[in-house]
């Protein structure tokens, strides 16, 4: 008898602690949807980093890059979290803002056009504002009204051209940008055309895994965007899924031969409005002289 009581303890115990696992299960995973939801996509991170190079000239030391990316305003990012953003952006001080693409998630349906020109015409950037198509910016019918906003907000639109910094002291920088990979007609040796050389160069590119393409050419820093990182990690399995041409290269810092990209996760989201392990982020990117190794 005493066997028997001790069995059916035995079974009531494994009942209750299947129920409370199945309880919990289901806790974890409404918790776990509304941190992706509702959390992480509001969590804005501000990553900095230090760029090292022997061209970059003695007075571009202490010269601030900051890079935004993948805003996707109209697909579960408004424009109140968007001011929020431009506040930030001011806040860090950058002397050159770069958009790396995809500003509106459907160009063609969005109604708030001027609000956003508004938006971005507030970010101060003394040495420039500039950006470049992403395939949702070309998508839609929208190339023409991607192009109307920026140039209303003060950025100088890089359809493969390029810029030249100038400091008081004469010393310069380029900053180039090539069309959008899928939607758009690249030209990376039109872009790059009369650089001159041993001029330190840095490359707009919405699609990441172009850097194959870029590092064939004397380019050294590459800025993209596109992949959002993923927006769904699982630790020590990484993205879920990733878009096309942005495969290879996801997040943050990569050297293909001399050429070093940064690949940002964006602002805003698509297909699903969710993030887990990659919150929205600002890049902050500080110049430096770095002398030839003798």
């Amino acid at each position: 008898m005493e066997r028997l009581e001790v069995t059916k303890m035995n079974r009531r115990t494994f009942l209750k602690k299947s129920i409370w696992t199945g309880i919990g299960g289901m806790i974890a995973t409404s918790f776990g949807y509304y941190y992706a939801r509702f959390i992480e996509p509001a969590r804005l991170t501000v990553t900095h980093h230090t760029i090292f190079h022997p061209l970059i000239p003695k007075g571009f030391t202490g010269i601030k890059l900051i890079q935004f990316s993948d805003v996707h305003l109209g697909h579960y990012y408004g424009l109140r979290r968007f001011v929020h953003t431009v506040q930030k952006i001011n806040e860090l001080q950058p002397d050159i803002v770069l958009f790396t693409g995809d500003l509106l998630h459907e160009p063609n349906k969005y109604a708030h056009i001027d609000d956003v020109i508004s938006a971005l015409a507030g970010i101060r950037a003394p040495l420039g504002k500039f950006s470049i198509y992403g395939n949702h910016d070309h998508g839609g019918y929208g190339t023409d009204t991607y192009r109307h906003i920026m140039n209303k907000a003060g950025f100088r639109m890089l359809v493969n051209e390029h810029v030249m910094i100038e400091l008081m002291d004469k010393s310069k920088i380029a900053i180039a940008g090539v069309d959008d990979m899928m939607l758009g007609n690249p030209n990376f040796p039109e872009m790059l055309k009369n650089i001159p050389p041993s001029t330190y160069t840095i490359v707009l590119l919405h699609e990441p895994d172009g850097a194959a393409e870029t590092s064939r050419y004397p380019v050294h820093l590459q800025l993209s965007g596109h992949s959002h990182g993923g927006q769904i990690q699982l630790p020590f399995i990484g993205p879920l899924i990733t878009p096309p041409l942005a495969t290879k290269y996801y997040e943050g810092f990569y050297q293909i031969g001399d050429l070093t990209l940064y690949v940002n996760h964006g602002l805003g989201t698509t297909r699903m409005p969710l993030r887990f392990l990659t919150p929205p982020e600002l890049t902050v990117f500080t110049l430096k002289h770095q002398p030839p190794v003798s």
